[in-house]
């Protein structure tokens, strides 16, 4: 299905000259601009502060957030929390949201656990117009992609996380600052986890550097 083309989310989105982060909320839940909402129980927005310093951009909302409505509410948010405060970054100042709105996943039987899909590129893109107004809306110093499928949302679908992890770049949208780095999740799953989590803060101080 990666090569469907959808009508993206552009037509569901408020007027450009009214796109603040409460217009787009109340206006998130109607779309249809990809297949994911068939399946998904709610379309999840960002939350933090209107303008936050660091945009935190994870891939897509778990389970646990979709059925919250919230992101980074499971495990893999709590591990970030302890990022970031290992990192010396305010959670406070800190806004949070996914490129894709909506919870991909697949069951092995029917009425089992739902498990986790990465979205495709096509998802990605229809969902792209939401994480674009989120980032105009909230206009973070730094832009921080949390895994390779934000990192592509954000720099282009040829970025690669592994050449460019922890490297403050320049967006090529808008020429804001984006530093890639590592999910959470992938901290969680990973065989030594402590050198995992070393990792992601290391990038996180490279963040810190920037925001003083």
């Amino acid at each position: 299905m990666s090569g469907t083309r959808y009508a993206g989310a552009e037509e569901y989105m408020p007027d450009e000259t009214r796109r603040s982060l409460g217009t787009l909320r109340a206006a998130l839940p109607a779309c249809q601009g990809c297949d994911l909402y068939q399946d998904a129980t709610q379309a999840v927005f960002g939350d933090g502060p209107a303008r936050a310093r660091v945009m935190l951009v994870g891939e897509q909302p778990g389970d646990r957030e979709d059925r919250e409505g919230a992101p980074f509410v499971g495990p893999a948010g709590r591990l970030l929390d302890r990022a970031l405060a290992a990192a010396e970054i305010d959670r406070r100042d800190v806004y949070l949201t996914n490129a894709v709105k909506h919870f991909r996943f697949r069951r092995e039987t029917p009425g089992g656990k739902r498990l986790h899909q990465a979205p495709t590129l096509s998802q990605m893109v229809a969902c792209r117009p939401w994480l674009e107004a989120e980032v105009a809306a909230v206009d973070p110093h730094v832009v921080v992609a949390l895994g390779a499928t934000a990192a592509r949302a954000l720099m282009g679908r040829d970025f690669r996380l592994t050449a460019h992890r922890g490297e403050p770049l320049s967006s090529p949208d808008d020429g804001r600052m984006v530093v890639a780095t590592v999910h959470p999740s992938a901290v969680l799953r990973a065989p030594d986890r402590a050198a995992a989590l070393a990792g992601l803060v290391d990038d996180l101080r490279a963040v810190h550097a920037v925001i003083g």
